[in-house]
């Protein structure tokens, strides 16, 4: 397997680095080229324009559940038209009462081709099976969270 890499730019803007002082803004860099400008959730104390860590985690897991599910559509010869997601990062402590992402929220909506459906527990059984074979979710255990709407 190929190991993937982004690279993280940040400089200090103050003269000091002091507790709560500083700027903890940041520039990931994906495949040399794309650059995403980064800081901390807003509830602590980040820039809310910028992309924060939860909801890259988020947008990760979104985008390899879809993938996942769209080769698994692809296989079964299911015609997606669209796909949707709404994915919500939950802060909270976890079991040894340290600050995490203690659930992440996956809200698909999926259409197919006219004339095409299938049952919502078919459905419901792709989606499972998309969230076990996601990379990102058996990366994260038990944490996720899939509403089908």
């Amino acid at each position: 397997m190929s190991d993937l890499a982004i690279a993280l730019h940040w400089q200090r803007a103050e003269p000091v680095l002091h507790i709560g002082k500083f700027s903890s803004e940041h520039t990931v860099q994906y495949n040399s080229s794309y650059d995403v400008q980064v800081d901390a959730a807003p509830d602590w104390g980040g820039n809310p324009s910028s992309t924060n860590p939860e909801q890259a985690l988020a947008s990760a897991l979104s985008s390899c559940h879809m993938m996942t599910f769209l080769a698994l559509c692809a296989k079964a010869g299911w015609p997606v038209a669209s796909y949707h997601d709404y994915a919500e990062a939950h802060l909270g402590k976890n079991a040894k009462g340290q600050m995490s992402v203690t659930r992440i929220d996956l809200n698909p909506v999926v259409r197919f081709d006219t004339g095409f459906s299938v049952e919502d527990a078919q459905l419901s059984e792709m989606q499972d099976r998309a969230h076990r074979y996601c990379f990102i979710a058996n990366t994260l255990a038990d944490s996720v969270e899939i509403n089908i709407r």
